[in-house]
């Protein structure tokens, strides 16, 4: 026992501490940044993620409670979440661990490292945009250079957005205009930028006064993006969903994602929303898990039948077989999916085959059956095994800057027209006739088209739609509601919704977001509150420090 080696100094193999670590080696440089850079993928694709909650809680979608299988996002459809909806923990999580890679990058990192140093500013920065998106106050942490038990405090909303502007501004420049896939550059950060703009006066609504000059900054940001980025329209609208967005030349900022290097995330869209004898039309053999998520039957109403996004973006009524031609499978163009004989709601339509009806009972109350609802495909389902799990993410492209530039244009009040000519040149690759293209101001100024209003059916029976709720609303009274609109059409399934339902407001000064009622959701103008996410339990019940959001429960105090 003696003879023993008494140097209990710890040498650690399997764990990186700041005594081994050699801030000179470009491979330690560059292990940091990658997993910085790899949370791109786990905010946004985790089960639960990002997209479900910019997209569940909207107008657009929803994942109902199907007959058969209970799991559904009713609550997030709803706006009835405490304190969190789906996707919204998992989303933080990831951006968490972005920004502590990041952190500890900078704590290591000299400045003579500039162009390394910029980029883990932008994504640490990025990453609490996406936070403060999502929860407006969250805890904030900039260094990992702390003492044990030290617990994060909270800016607040109005300094961590500033905060978040100054990281971006400081940094825009030394990022370089250098486009290399799946790195932010100069256009990344202005196009951060401009959302952050954008956003600003609802955001901060009540605590900050409103004021058009965020619109101006927003437009000049945008500008620099489309007068200097050399980004131009993709010739094909699906071109944007592609699996593969390397050689797209409208993506300003894609996340790679590869199903054989990256299987812990990836899109599971495939898998939740179609039924699934529907691999057979994609010619894809992945699981469709949760036969889920599906249009709102009142945005699918609101399309221009002539608009070629509404087949492009939905699959609706019957679903053929996937055939090959010359060795590539084209999808939905053989014989009709024929489906087994059993219960009723798989043979509704008669002659037993797969048939999306438009229609959907309700969120819970009953339901939806199985072939209920048209199903989202916008992104592309690759044969195979892949399905969507490994499409990159396209969280920005040129059509998103012209329609933001259109926007600060007509709330400012100038140049309408050329708001006007930018959303059309954008509509011209979904219509055949150029004519149905066109948009003037009258259109884009005037109401929602959208129905607008509780549209439900509580009766059981999948043929049974004798118990209709219909309490309608319209759009007439949404400002700039026609932009609203074709924010919609265009944008589908891209991040959208979310923000700018809670941007754009009725003529009451109510978002439309918390004003107006869809499918089985009714408007909550007293609780505009629920336009941000409050503070998890476990959050509050381990850090004392933090102050649980305006409107949500505070389990240490309630």
């Amino acid at each position: 026992m003696f003879g023993s080696c008494s140097n209990l100094d710890e040498h650690p193999y399997s764990i990186i501490v700041d005594s081994s670590i050699n801030e000179n080696d470009p491979g330690v440089i560059h292990d940091f940044m990658g997993k910085a850079y790899i949370q791109l993928q786990g905010f946004y694709w985790t089960w639960d993620n990002y997209w479900d909650a910019c997209e569940e809680g909207s107008d657009l979608l929803v994942m109902p409670s199907r007959l058969g299988n209970s799991y559904g996002y009713v609550t997030h459809h709803i706006h009835k979440w405490e304190p969190m909806a789906p996707g919204v923990n998992n989303a933080y999580n990831g951006c968490m661990t972005g920004i502590q890679y990041a952190n500890k990058g900078l704590d290591l990192l000299p400045e003579s490292a500039v162009k390394e140093r910029a980029e883990l500013r932008f994504l640490r920065a990025f990453y609490y945009y996406i936070i403060f998106d999502l929860i407006r106050n969250p805890p904030f942490i900039e260094t990992m250079d702390f003492e044990p038990q030290w617990l994060p405090d909270q800016l607040g909303p109005a300094a961590l957005f500033d905060w978040i502007v100054k990281e971006i501004v400081e940094v825009k420049d030394q990022l370089g205009t250098q486009k290399i896939f799946g790195y932010a550059n100069r256009y990344v950060a202005a196009m951060t930028l401009a959302k952050l703009y954008l956003n600003r006066n609802a955001w901060l609504r009540g605590i900050a006064p409103a004021d058009n000059i965020w619109y101006e900054k927003a437009l000049a940001e945008v500008n620099d993006v489309i007068d200097n980025g050399g980004y131009t329209l993709a010739d094909n609208y699906l071109d944007n969903s592609k699996a593969d967005q390397k050689p797209n030349p409208e993506s300003i900022w894609a996340f790679p994602i590869d199903y054989v290097q990256g299987r812990i995330y990836g899109n599971c869209n495939d898998q939740k929303a179609h039924h699934p004898a529907a691999r057979a039309v994609y010619g894809y053999t992945g699981v469709a898990l949760n036969n889920g998520s599906c249009a709102i039957p009142q945005f699918i109403m609101s399309y221009d039948p002539d608009d070629k996004r509404l087949g492009w973006t939905w699959a609706g009524g019957v679903q053929h077989r996937a055939t090959v031609v010359n060795g590539v499978t084209i999808p939905n163009s053989g014989d009709p999916i024929a489906l087994p004989g059993g219960a009723a709601e798989d043979d509704w339509a008669g002659g037993g085959v797969l048939n999306y009806n438009m229609e959907i009972h309700s969120a819970d109350n009953p339901g939806a059956y199985k072939q209920e609802g048209y199903r989202y495909q916008k992104d592309e389902i690759v044969p195979g095994s892949v399905g969507t799990r490994g499409n990159d993410v396209n969280f920005y492209r040129l059509g998103d800057a012209m329609f933001i530039k259109a926007e600060c244009l007509l709330r400012l009040g100038r140049d309408k027209q050329i708001a006007a000519d930018l959303i059309t040149e954008v509509r011209m690759r979904s219509f055949d006739d150029s004519t149905k293209a066109v948009r003037t101001v009258a259109d884009l100024e005037g109401g929602s088209v959208y129905p607008y209003g509780v549209r439900e059916c509580t009766s059981v029976g999948y043929n049974n739609w004798s118990r209709w709720i219909d309490i309608p609303e319209g759009g007439d009274d949404i400002i700039l509601g026609g932009l609203l609109d074709d924010l919609a059409w265009e944008f589908m399934g891209e991040h959208h919704r979310r923000q700018d339902l809670i941007r754009f407001e009725m003529t009451n000064g109510i978002s439309v977001f918390s004003g107006k009622s869809w499918f089985c959701k009714r408007a909550h103008p007293n609780e505009q509150w629920r336009e941000y996410f409050g503070l998890s339990e476990g959050w509050l019940t381990n850090n004392l420090n933090l102050r649980q959001n305006p409107g949500y429960p505070d389990i240490r105090r309630d």
